[in-house]
């Protein structure tokens, strides 16, 4: 199982990015996903969640609010649009996927079976 994160760069604070997470190798719709993100010199962090079939959406707080998770199952695709962001968003962006799923393990990098390689997000002015 591959996943490809894409859609990362150099952003204003304010600004809005979309990242994408492609999936090859498996049948996407067996997979809950996640987006994580390590700043540097920081532990990753868990950012959203998303089911198997788009229901059950669920964000860490510093994002809520601001970040949309959302997968299309046709395409083997999950997004996370980031709107209004700012300099604390600043780090890689890596997406997930688990097989099973647990809510005690949703927010657990450790939990998650596949990982993208990451794609850089930097809010700068």
């Amino acid at each position: 199982v591959q996943l490809v994160e894409s859609g990362g760069g150099l952003v204003q604070p304010g600004g809005t990015l979309r990242l994408s997470c492609v999936v090859s190798g498996g049948t996407f719709g067996d997979y809950v996903m996640a987006w994580f993100r390590r700043a540097p010199g920081q532990e990753r962090v868990f950012v959203a969640f998303i089911g198997y079939s788009g229901s059950g959406r669920y964000y860490g707080d510093s994002v809520k609010g601001r970040f949309t998770i959302s997968r299309d199952n046709a395409k083997n695709t999950v997004y996370l649009e980031m709107n209004g962001l700012t300099t604390e968003d600043t780090a890689i962006y890596y997406c997930a996927a688990k097989v099973q799923f647990t809510m005690r393990d949703m927010p657990e990098p450790g939990a998650y079976d596949y990982w993208g390689q990451g794609t850089q997000v930097t809010v700068s002015s």
